[in-house]
């Protein structure tokens, strides 16, 4: 592990947010999201998430796609564990900070996943979107134009938001904007938590 929030996530306060982030409303709630992308996007035959914990998003893409190689990377053992036994998908447990993946995917993407990395490391991060893609990355994390660290239940420089898809876009001259909006907590049907999505392609 190279850093703090790593192993953050690898041990015990990654395990308590899996049973506070599965549910069939948020099932439900993914569904209804990705099928704003996969609109855009049309057929997708190969999907990889960095980061993805029980799979409440691949669960919801396999709805979509029934068709669709689903892969995730997960740092969490009993996350990655609850994902392997649904059985249709591809589970690489490893930090994505570490992940060595030989094969590309028509679309990567993260949910809520670089909020949470250390800011010195997420040019790595970005490199393995970016890297790995075919031609679509989709980022939906909290946006904030310049970077900022806020409290993560009772815990210090656990949670970053800035402007992750202005930074990738800045980055790889060749990734242009697609589409973006907004998922709100209050949203009387789909609630999400207050996120901000940016879908990416390659050209």
């Amino acid at each position: 592990m190279k850093t703090k929030q790593e192993k953050f996530w690898k041990n015990e306060f990654g395990k308590d947010y899996i049973d506070r982030n599965k549910s069939e409303l948020l099932l439900a709630s993914n569904t209804s999201f990705f099928s704003k992308i996969v609109e855009r996007t049309g057929p997708l035959s190969s999907v990889l998430e960095l980061g993805c914990n029980v799979g409440m998003n691949l669960k919801a893409l396999r709805r979509l796609l029934p068709d669709c190689r689903l892969s995730g990377v997960e740092i969490n053992d009993a996350a990655a564990q609850q994902l392997r036994k649904w059985g249709e998908a591809e589970v690489i447990l490893d930090s994505i900070l570490e992940v060595d993946i030989q094969e590309t995917f028509s679309i990567t993407f993260t949910k809520g996943v670089l909020i949470h990395i250390n800011p010195d490391y997420l040019s790595e991060v970005y490199k393995r979107l970016y890297d790995y893609s075919e031609k679509y990355i989709l980022v939906a994390e909290y946006y904030n134009p310049t970077p900022v660290s806020i409290d993560y239940r009772g815990h210090d420089d656990r949670l970053f938001k800035r402007d992750f898809a202005g930074e990738m876009m800045e980055r790889y001259s060749d990734l242009t904007l697609v589409d973006y909006g907004f998922l709100y907590r209050g949203d009387p049907t789909f609630p999400q938590d207050d996120i901000s999505w940016f879908l990416m392609e390659k050209r």
